[in-house]
């Protein structure tokens, strides 16, 4: 079955073969050939020298001259922003708990949108400072350098344990600033072929690109949730996802509206709801397929990314690069901080050494570079704009990309936990022993097994699941008995209790919507959830 991502890789790099002479498409097999093996080996290297996986890929690019490579291979704008990009939106979306992203969407709202154009403002007003751009060109580059990297943070948070809030803050910042950056550039896009633009206009795209993305997720999404229900193996259900994933972005753009926000909702409907109808065996080879599809994207992504950018110009824009970062970071220093102490206000505040990673983690990504490469013709300086967002595209993955990790230790964002290191294990055998008595209820009703052998496997797991529980009440009597104060304890259950929180506010919310409860009950109900909401430590 894992012969499927291969494939869907290779058709995203070799989209244009087909029109290839023999002799060259030859040249293409055998160049892509030689970049997995690049790629295999710097995967080995990396993890011997203990850096980050994309930050490899880039160095090795730039050991690759472009000469020793197939014309035909390349970093490609049109395949990035219509097959990589819709791919890695997805991924990341059915991989999200739409309960957490819940919890979290204050700051996340706050960040991809008034934090994005805050900072994209603040970097074009130093950008035509620093660089002398022209005022068009320095918009268009500072929305291009807003968009954040996941890749390389959540590396990062590999290494060394991170609160889940924060994890969630990154992921879901990323995911959405993605689609506000790309409505953004549009926009500066039409006002340069345009000549002309008024505050109202402006307001309507931005208008018609979310909502309109939106409306287009949650329909192609909960048609996909209902065709998921006739479909009973792991390969249709996969084509499936890979149809409406690209498909999604394909018809936002003929629509006129953000093809990111529509991939990106149809994507959390999927992953939370269809996803949860599916039986554990196909939910795990369909994550299993998005997970590699991914991998492969980025690897190949980020290792054309050092093989596009030529040596010597790295060398000569190095200052240039410096400046940008320097104008960008600014401009994130400005929107995080301000922002962040408004919201301590209205939600719970984010701790300020969580701020210090929000703009230390700003690294920059293959996205910023293919649109760079999408710009206009004639914009003033485009061949001078694409030269500078790749090398600070470069710099950024390897100055912050190497030194993320090392911030991230000395912050210290999350103490080990004694209490979380003895219910971990216990948690992990309850939700294995639970999922593997699903699936005996999904074998046995198809009749795939024998009901003798169902009960006799059931109660195996039955007997797992009892032990696991029964430890499990001796250590929280222990605990609430005589350490129910202790701070490690408090932590974990206060990640517990929003959960809970959550859950209760998402039910009540769904019953008002459907006419099952009055809006004047759920009011002070879900009033009083916010508040113990409010009063719970950081996860």
């Amino acid at each position: 079955m894992n012969y499927l991502p291969t494939s869907e890789v290779s058709n995203l790099l070799l989209w244009q073969s087909v029109a290839l002479p023999s002799g060259e498409f030859q040249g293409l097999v055998n160049t892509l050939i030689v970049l997995l093996l690049v790629a295999t080996a710097v995967a080995l290297v990396t993890r011997w020298l203990r850096i980050p996986y994309v930050i490899g890929l880039v160095l090795a690019g730039l050991a690759i001259t472009k000469q020793a490579l197939s014309e035909s291979v390349g970093l490609n704008p049109d395949v990035i922003l219509n097959l990589f990009l819709p791919i890695l939106i997805f991924e990341a979306a059915i991989n999200t708990d739409i309960s957490r992203l819940r919890s979290t969407i204050k700051p996340i709202a706050l960040l991809a949108g008034p934090g994005v154009i805050l900072s994209a403002a603040i970097t074009a007003i130093l950008l035509k400072l620093g660089l002398g751009l022209v005022w068009i060109t320095a918009c268009a580059v500072s929305v291009i350098l807003t968009i954040t990297d996941t890749v390389s943070v959540i590396a990062a948070f590999r290494t060394v344990p991170v609160p889940g809030r924060l994890a969630t803050i990154v992921e879901g910042e990323s995911l959405f600033n993605d689609g506000v950056a790309m409505v953004l550039l549009s926009i500066i896009t039409a006002v340069h072929l345009q000549g002309s633009f008024t505050l109202g206009e402006g307001i309507k795209q931005v208008f018609i690109a979310f909502v309109g993305g939106g409306v287009l997720g949650l329909g192609l999404g909960y048609l996909c949730v209902g065709l998921f229900q006739q479909l009973d193996d792991a390969l249709s259900s996969i084509l499936l996802t890979v149809a409406v994933s690209l498909g999604t972005f394909q018809i936002g753009q003929a629509l006129g509206v953000s093809s990111a926000i529509a991939v990106l909702v149809a994507g959390l409907v999927i992953g939370n709801l269809a996803f949860r109808q599916s039986s554990a065996s196909i939910k795990v080879t369909l994550l299993s397929f998005w997970e590699y599809a991914g991998f492969g994207v980025n690897t190949f992504i980020f290792l054309f990314v050092g093989i596009e950018v030529e040596p010597n110009i790295l060398w000569a824009t190095i200052p240039s690069a410096l400046v940008a970062i320097l104008a960008y970071q600014i401009g994130r220093i400005f929107s995080i901080y301000p922002l962040l102490f408004l919201l301590g206000f209205v939600d719970r505040p984010l701790p300020i050494r969580w701020q210090h990673v929000l703009i230390f983690g700003n690294v920059k990504g293959s996205l910023s570079m293919a649109l760079a490469l999408s710009l206009p013709f004639s914009l003033p300086g485009r061949m001078q704009v694409i030269t500078l967002v790749f090398s600070t595209v470069l710099v950024s993955l390897v100055g912050q990309g190497l030194s993320l990790p090392w911030l991230v230790k000395r912050l210290q964002l999350s103490k080990p936990s004694s209490v979380r290191q003895e219910i971990e294990p216990l948690q992990l055998n309850l939700i294995a022993a639970k999922a593997a008595q699903e699936e005996l209820k999904n074998l046995l009703q198809s009749g795939s097994l024998p009901k003798f052998l169902y009960e006799e496997l059931f109660a195996s797991y039955q007997a797992r699941i009892a032990s696991s529980e029964e430890k499990l009440r001796n250590l929280y009597n222990h605990r609430i008995d005589y350490e129910l104060n202790e701070l490690e304890e408090r932590g974990y259950l206060d990640g517990l209790y929003r959960r809970l929180y959550t859950a209760e506010k998402g039910a009540i919310n769904d019953a008002v919507l459907k006419g099952l409860l009055p809006d004047e009950i759920a009011k002070s109900y879900v009033e009083e959830l916010n508040e113990k909401l409010l009063s719970l430590k950081d996860d």
